[in-house]
């Protein structure tokens, strides 16, 4: 079964960190495009960051840009998105998605065809 799975997510005080982790099953991600979007309450889901599939292109939103950074292992068929000085405004559920192909990321998430069911992250004091 074709599937990602998202872990990581959880409350966290303002300025603190996470470590989302998004691994794949039932195929490799070797030859996939991987993305990070966010759903926050009320409103629609957003791009967040995305990696190439041979990780040489990494893209972020420009609320995100500086404090999170998103990195793959292929060998371990996972993709990590680490995120520092979390901020009130980063509250969301936080999906992953891969989107097959060699070069580059799309901003157009149609593009995507396998996505994970999402994991909450809050921060709150």
């Amino acid at each position: 079964q074709v599937q990602l799975v998202e872990s990581g997510g959880g409350l966290v005080q303002p300025g603190g960190s996470l470590t989302l982790s998004c691994a794949a099953s039932g195929f490799t991600l070797d030859y996939y495009a991987i993305g990070w979007f966010r759903q926050a309450p009320g409103k629609g889901r957003e791009g967040v960051s995305c990696i190439s599939a041979g990780g040489g292109v990494t893209t972020y939103t420009d609320s995100v840009k500086g404090r999170f950074t998103i990195s793959r292992d292929n060998a371990k068929n996972t993709v990590h998105l680490q995120m520092n000085t979390l901020k009130p405004g980063d509250t969301a559920v936080y999906y992953c998605a891969a989107d097959r192909r060699i070069r580059g990321c799309s901003s157009w998430q149609n593009s995507y065809d396998v996505w994970g069911h999402g994991t909450q992250v809050t921060v709150s004091s």
